[in-house]
């Protein structure tokens, strides 16, 4: 009986100085300064929207950027509600880490499409099928042109920039997207004199899919040159206009 009193006694009393010492190794000491701000720029190679030097030009002409403060006085939540009013950021995280460090990560919004309407209208539109404003970008990206409006941007325009982004091959080829009076889509390719004449903007998939093999099975053979333009408006057909000579 008086074993495992000892026992039990012996065990609490462990207990307690683990408590204690965690305790202790966990406590920051009172008026401790941030010695140091780790800024992290998500999907960076993607796109250069925002860097760390922009990040931190941003908090100090808010005054809230955080090396010099103390720890204490530091409210993440406010850091991270001001930064997500910059148009580039989709999401910000910070917090604050061992050894008087403020860390900060940063996910940017991704462009997908560059708008450049009849109208004057200069924009973005990013991967949620957001409008963007007009910002400096080192993306590579297609530019749609003409009779556009916002609706179409986000709508029609998004689902096409999507599926550009997502294959490979049609996003190395096609640099614009141009929208006529009516509403129908134009593309200007990177490799060949022509124009693919689309029609109106759906079934894309499968008129691009059409068109692959037309470049696969003919243009390899008689020259990416020959035709002035290529129409995939009906379906299941490909209805070339030869180049006047």
């Amino acid at each position: 009986m008086i074993r495992k009193i000892l026992i039990l006694f012996t065990l609490l009393l462990t207990s307690a100085y683990l408590i204690a010492a965690l305790s202790v190794l966990n406590r920051k000491p009172q008026g401790a300064v941030c010695q140091r701000v780790e800024c992290i720029i998500k999907d960076s190679i993607q796109s250069a929207f925002i860097n760390s030097h922009e990040v931190e030009n941003i908090l100090k002409n808010k005054k809230l950027y955080p090396k010099g403060k103390k720890m204490d006085s530091i409210v993440c939540r406010t850091i991270e509600t001001y930064l997500k009013k910059d148009s580039r950021i989709e999401n910000v995280e910070c917090y604050k880490s061992p050894m008087n460090c403020i860390c900060i990560e940063i996910v940017q919004r991704l462009p997908i499409l560059r708008i450049i309407s009849s109208s004057g209208e200069s924009y973005f539109v990013d991967s949620k099928g957001k409008i963007m404003p007009q910002v400096q970008c080192a993306a590579y990206l297609a530019v749609a042109t003409g009779n556009i409006d916002k609706a179409m941007a986000c709508k029609e325009l998004y689902e096409l920039g999507m599926f550009l982004q997502k294959d490979k091959f049609w996003n190395a080829q096609i640099q614009q997207i141009n929208v006529t009076p009516e509403k129908e889509l134009e593309l200007v390719p990177r490799v060949g004199d022509h124009i693919v004449f689309l029609g109106k903007p759906d079934q894309f998939e499968k008129k691009l899919s059409r068109l692959k093999a037309f470049y696969e099975k003919a243009l390899n053979k008689v020259g990416w040159n020959k035709y002035s333009r290529i129409s995939l408006e009906f379906n299941n057909q490909v209805i070339c206009t030869k180049k006047e000579k």
